[in-house]
């Protein structure tokens, strides 16, 4: 089920799979389960000790959590472009309501040593914000049509999928690739197999692309989170403040031209009146928020009570 839920968030451009997995409280398992597809898993599965190998790669937890993001992707894809054309401001004020609530989880965990070590976390929160901030606010590149360029999409878009706050479906909006990726996901043609020879190598070496992407980039965030937690945290809360911009519920579409939805342009704007869609939005945004602080609590009572405190 958090699988379901992340693949859920990871089809949307703007909302970060990585922030559902801070929400739910499986971030750092994950991080450091995909970091160990290193040279001691291979030693093991060279030596044929399958049971060490998957208790390295907590296979299990991979396994379960990959086949519900799979599973999240593929369900969810319809309903959420329905909500993204049907029902935006109350969607996007629920994500909002999410985003705001985990950051507040996030800077709860960051710990500080001090005075000075203090100033800097809250220069490097700051810095991650603005840095988000400036990012979701680009305008989409012309796209490329080579298959490296799919490879390299990949490997972008799956780093930033497991940054809190940086959606990697809006990476892969900004590089032009987003409509032909989720073109060739949809359920039916997944069920069908109905892909071209072209489509086929281009889904193939994009997936390889999101692998290697995955794997290097989570050793990269394993070290930070162990040798530098709250720096690292500083910056992951600052990413999620900034991501903000993005899912701001009140928009106004700038290319009223373009029917498709991957295709139109939104820009933020401050409701004129306070009206009746203001006030559910609202409420939306305060029920999300208020969802995130009773998890948050349920899992430190249950991690609390299983450790007999």
């Amino acid at each position: 089920m958090r699988g379901f839920l992340m693949g859920g968030a990871d089809i949307i451009p703007g909302v970060s799979g990585g922030t559902v997995a801070l929400i739910l409280g499986i971030y750092q398992r994950l991080v450091t389960a995909v970091s160990h597809c290193d040279w001691h898993l291979l030693r093991l599965v060279g030596q044929r000790q399958w049971k060490e190998a998957a208790e390295h790669l907590d296979l299990r937890f991979l396994l379960a959590l990959g086949m519900g993001i799979l599973a999240g992707i593929v369900c969810l894809a319809g309903l959420m472009h329905y909500l993204l054309a049907e029902r935006r401001a109350y969607t996007l004020a629920v994500f909002f309501g999410l985003i705001l609530g985990s950051s507040a989880v996030v800077g709860q965990m960051i710990k500080s040593e001090g005075p000075r070590h203090h100033f800097r976390c809250l220069g490097l929160v700051l810095l991650g914000t603005w840095c988000a901030y400036w990012l979701v606010g680009l305008q989409q590149w012309h796209p490329h049509d080579s298959t490296g360029y799919y490879f390299f999409c990949g490997a972008l878009a799956i780093c930033a999928m497991i940054l809190p706050g940086i959606s990697g479906a809006y990476i892969l909006w900004l590089l032009g690739a987003y409509e032909s990726v989720t073109s060739m996901i949809r359920i039916r043609r997944v069920l069908a197999l109905d892909w071209t020879e072209q489509e086929l190598i281009r889904l193939t070496v994009f997936v390889v692309g999101c692998l290697v992407g995955l794997i290097g980039f989570s050793k990269v965030l394993r070290v930070l989170l162990t040798k530098a937690r709250a720096s690292t945290l500083s910056v992951l809360c600052g990413f999620m403040l900034g991501s903000l911009r993005r899912v701001w519920p009140f928009q106004q579409e700038i290319l009223a031209s373009r029917s498709d939805l991957k295709h139109r342009e939104y820009a933020a704007i401050w409701p004129p009146t306070w009206d009746s869609q203001v006030t559910v939005c609202l409420l939306f945004g305060l029920a999300a928020l208020m969802g995130v602080v009773v998890v948050e609590w349920w899992v430190k009572k249950y991690h609390d009570s299983e450790n007999g405190r």
